[in-house]
């Protein structure tokens, strides 16, 4: 069901690219993608370790939350592969639909600029609700993460950064998701 969810938003995406006219890459700059790629992807690394440390009990909740879809992954046979193929999609999906269509709309053809950055950052998180109110870092740490990947695609009219950045990290996290519900299931069948 996520890859279809996935598969719809990246239609959505690639659609609404097309008929605004927005390109993957307005100018093809390999050094510059790979700086800001490395950039985003360890800033987001730091973001997560910031909040696990300024917000623990909250960041907890999330990780409690994050056990609980690592366990449902297992379940349904979900494996590492599909981990490194969730979070491909995820990540191309999410960044052609949230800045490649959304942004563009708003940062360069409605002339909103850094707003348009704010505000498709905004509905990037609402797009990733969480059923506690006590997690309420994620949704937090997501908007942020949002901010990020728009500044990177406006500073540089490439979504391949933000693609490559959204993609190891969510691959990261799939990873820790099923490594966390192995550890269970051995702690459990003990």
């Amino acid at each position: 069901m996520l890859f279809n969810i996935q598969a719809l938003i990246l239609l959505i995406g690639a659609a609404g690219m097309a008929l605004g006219g927005y390109p993957l890459v307005h100018t093809p700059d390999p050094l510059r993608d790979t700086l800001a790629f490395l950039a985003l992807y360890f800033g987001l690394m730091g973001l997560e370790l910031l909040f696990s440390r300024l917000f623990p009990s909250s960041f907890g909740v999330v990780q409690q939350l994050h056990s609980q879809i690592g366990r449902a992954f297992r379940n349904q046979q979900l494996g590492y592969t599909h981990a490194l193929q969730l979070g491909m999609i995820s990540g191309v999906a999410e960044e052609v639909l949230f800045r490649g269509a959304l942004q563009s709309l708003l940062a360069s053809t409605l002339g909103l600029g850094w707003l348009g950055v704010a505000l498709q950052a905004a509905v990037f998180a609402a797009f990733h609700p969480v059923p506690d109110r006590r997690a309420w870092s994620y949704p937090a740490f997501i908007f942020l993460a949002g901010l990020a990947f728009g500044a990177a695609y406006l500073l540089t009219g490439s979504l391949i950064p933000g693609i490559l950045a959204h993609y190891l990290n969510n691959s990261k996290g799939f990873y820790q998701l099923l490594d966390e519900a192995r550890r269970l299931e051995h702690s459990e069948n003990r």
